[in-house]
């Protein structure tokens, strides 16, 4: 499976992607790298649409073969929509990371994704720049 970080994402040390959408909600997800450490994913806890996230809050339980990790709210803001398939189907967060998103999320007013790594950025944090 490829490396390959999409260079059109902001990506958090925490290994979340984040999608800013044409109607100013960010579509959130996690990295290869994150899925890869994981192992393959057998449980997937999504957040209830309407729940107030602060930025770096526990958000999404993964759980895998191998262990239990979270994914977190890169910025403040409220849960609008999940991926109800995706918790349905936790191994197709494993096939296609970047194709399998999280949840959705509305951004509080103050909130901004600009010190957020590029996909250099954070190839450089795992170690791939």
């Amino acid at each position: 499976m490829s490396n390959n970080i999409p260079t059109d994402l902001k990506y958090a040390p925490s290994h979340e992607w984040v999608k800013a959408e044409a109607d100013g909600t960010l579509t959130v997800g996690i990295t290869h790298h994150a899925q890869d450490a994981l192992g393959d994913l057998v449980f997937i806890e999504l957040p209830a649409v309407g729940k107030q996230l602060k930025a770096g809050q526990e958000a999404v339980v993964l759980e895998s073969v191998k262990a239990a990790s979270d994914a977190y709210s890169p910025v403040a803001g409220v849960v609008v929509a999940v991926n109800q398939a995706v918790a349905d189907s936790p191994e197709s967060l494993n096939a296609a990371p970047y194709d399998s998103w999280l949840f959705k999320l509305q951004p509080a007013a103050d909130a901004t994704t600009d010190a957020m790594l590029d996909a250099a950025g954070y190839a450089a944090n795992i170690g791939q720049a």
